[in-house]
């Protein structure tokens, strides 16, 4: 029988099949071009790969063509009765995360990496801070995400992609030493995988090693293919260290040309989120938006996440609403938020309905009730800084300056440094 990469039994007698496959499973795990194509070549070698079947749904998720993940996972399922215990799992488990159901899906995985800790399609559906763990709405997030991740690193020793995904949860913890070590013996080993160097620029970023961040990534950026699933949100973090460096017409670059919904062929939580992020930090260090932006961002919210229930989601389209005008959509979140974090949600959307209106102190006291445990939103230490200069604004704005300076001196000193917030 034929193993993967990390030594699995495989449902596949091709060994053209299992090449394929397992350069998919690099790409994907890397967020590298040509996932698909890999997988779609693994299955013409063997269409009644079930787990090729599987990576080729995954990616189809991650680009939201929901048709294109049925047909996958609908023949995945059917090939499933022959298969291994393994791979019966590795089905199981996916089809939970592929068909929306997460609180059952991370357990799966749980209990899926006990038994098969090298599977690294599963395993890695609870990393990073967009996994199921990432996700989860549940307080502690941020411990959990390493004690996982550190728990499948001795099975993996020098893998790049697990030695990248401990990098990314020990940053999100203060663990800046740990690692930078970590995400650079990733990178040496794996240059090519966008996720390790968006990892790097995080790094750089929580260390303020800005001017350094965007040299880095903007050079590693003009190498990396657009159809990569994370150019979308590499494109943000140049957008955002252009910005603070004062180049303007490199941020509205950025915008124009890479992260708009109106240009972007990225995932759209990602389109939404680093859209309404780079906006509204724009307008917040003093630079006008005009509001036909806000308005068709608005729209693009209300069309790809017509319901609420992704809390990192229902914030940014909350500031769409708010910025937009459209008090309509944004009470709806108010009045209708659901998930695991909808506590969060609705917190947060009637602050940015508070802001908006200038009622800066009811707003910065919900704010400030939001930071108790703002991680369980979701999204990385990074994006959560809007809900910090949100807070800090609304100090500002309410006469409140030293109180505003006192908060960012605790939570994001590289605010108060590079004056990101008007009026500090």
């Amino acid at each position: 029988m034929l193993e993967d990469a990390y030594g699995n039994d495989l449902g596949t007698n091709s060994p053209i099949a299992r090449d394929a496959y397992d350069v998919g499973v690099k790409k994907f795990l890397g967020a590298e071009p040509q996932v698909i194509n890999s997988f779609e070549f693994a299955i013409e070698a063997d269409e009644g790969f079930a787990l090729a079947h599987i990576g080729l749904a995954r990616e189809m998720q991650l680009r939201a063509r929901p048709d294109q993940v049925k047909v996958s996972l609908a023949r995945a399922r059917e090939l499933a009765p022959g298969l291994s215990a393994r791979e019966r799992s590795h089905i199981r488990a996916s089809g939970l995360l592929l068909e929306g159901k997460s609180s059952e899906a991370r357990r799966a995985v749980y209990e899926h990496v006990e038994e098969w800790p090298k599977d690294v399609m599963v395993a890695q559906m609870c990393t990073s801070v967009f996994g199921l763990i990432g996700f989860s709405g549940l307080p502690g997030r941020e411990a959990e995400q390493l004690a996982y991740t550190m728990r499948l690193a001795p099975h993996y020793e020098d893998d790049w992609w697990c030695r990248a995904q401990l990098a990314f949860a020990q940053l999100e913890v203060g663990q800046l030493d740990s690692a930078e070590a970590n995400i650079d013996a990733a990178l040496e080993a794996n240059p090519h995988s966008a996720h390790s160097a968006h990892i790097r620029a995080h790094l750089y970023y929580e260390n303020r090693e800005d001017e350094e961040g965007l040299h880095y990534l903007a050079d590693w950026w003009k190498r990396y293919d657009p159809e990569g699933i994370l150019y979308n949100h590499v494109s943000w973090h140049v957008g955002l260290w252009s910005l603070e460096s004062g180049d303007l017409d490199g941020m509205w670059q950025v915008l124009d040309v890479d992260i708009s919904p109106e240009h972007s062929n990225g995932p759209p939580l990602n389109v939404l989120t680093d859209t309404a992020a780079l906006l509204f930090r724009a307008e917040l260090a003093g630079v006008e938006v005009p509001i036909d932006r806000w308005k068709n961002l608005s729209a693009y919210a209300q069309a790809r996440f017509p319901k609420p229930g992704l809390c990192f989601a229902d914030v940014h389209a909350a500031i769409a609403h708010a910025r937009s005008g459209d008090q309509q959509a944004l009470n709806a979140l108010v009045d209708g938020a659901r998930g695991p974090a909808a506590d969060l949600t609705r917190t947060l959307s009637t602050a940015y309905r508070e802001m908006e209106d200038g009622h800066y102190a009811r707003a910065a006291e919900l704010f400030s009730e939001a930071m108790r445990d703002h991680a369980r939103i979701g999204g990385s230490n990074a994006q959560r800084d809007l809900i910090d200069f949100s807070l800090a604004a609304c100090l500002v704005r309410d006469g409140r300056q030293q109180e505003a300076r006192t908060v960012l001196s605790i939570t994001r000193p590289r605010a108060l440094a590079k004056e990101l917030v008007v009026g500090l």
